[in-house]
């Protein structure tokens, strides 16, 4: 049976309407777009794009413009598909040396405190030991691209820290003087990792971290 002009265009005003009624309107256009173009190809696109970044820290150096220099893009992805493939090619944290980060943001979000959507904002953090921390960052990688945590749009990454005693979980949220919101975060985390009771979540602001050029020390709200 041939198919007609007017069959085919009619065809495609149908998938365009299809496509319009389960793309979250509340989406960016630029990411709606991108969306149905992966729907089209048959993809099962993320609400976000995502990158991996990469800093190997060198020891006993602290200075903001190395740690900058030191930040290494690794891969994008903005796909169900395209996550599988960059995350099964990672290498695992127990692989890792030590001092390692390992970051995953939102698409034009730097790692760092100064970014733009950072610089008003903080971080939870949980420590843990190296032998399970593994698992818990795979599940809080999941949480955050499947846009699993509560206020995700507040979100703005997440990032593993490789250090000689312990791993480090942090997520970054946009803003810490929103409380609502970063209290409900705080829960989300617990629930989605299923942290058990003993675990201590931290939180700091990132102008704190600007003040004493430390990460995870002086924290202000334990939980």
């Amino acid at each position: 049976m041939e198919v007609t002009p007017e069959k085919k265009e009619l065809d495609n005003k149908n998938t365009n309407n299809t496509q319009s009624l389960i793309i979250d309107p509340s989406i960016a256009a630029e990411d709606r777009e991108r969306i149905a173009v992966d729907l089209k190809a048959g993809l099962h696109p993320l609400k976000n794009k995502f990158v991996f970044w990469y800093t190997r820290r060198t020891p006993g150096v602290r200075t903001q413009t190395s740690y900058e220099d030191n930040i290494k893009k690794i891969v994008d992805f903005s796909t169900v598909e395209g996550f599988w493939v960059c995350y099964c090619h990672l290498a695992r944290p127990s692989a890792l040396p030590s001092p390692t980060d390992l970051h995953l943001f939102k698409e034009g979000i730097r790692p760092l405190w100064e970014d733009a959507a950072n610089c008003h904002g903080g971080k939870w953090i949980i420590r843990f030991k190296k032998a399970v921390s593994g698992r818990f960052w795979e599940d809080l990688v999941l949480a955050l691209v499947g846009d699993q945590l509560d206020y995700g749009d507040n979100i703005c990454g997440a990032v593993l820290s490789i250090r000689f005693n312990e791993d480090i979980l942090s997520v970054w949220n946009r803003n810490a003087s929103d409380q609502q919101a970063v209290m409900a975060l705080r829960d989300s985390i617990k629930r989605h990792l299923k942290l058990p009771g003993g675990y201590v979540m931290e939180y700091k602001a990132h102008d704190a971290s600007l003040r004493d050029n430390s990460s995870y020390r002086n924290t202000w709200i334990r939980s």
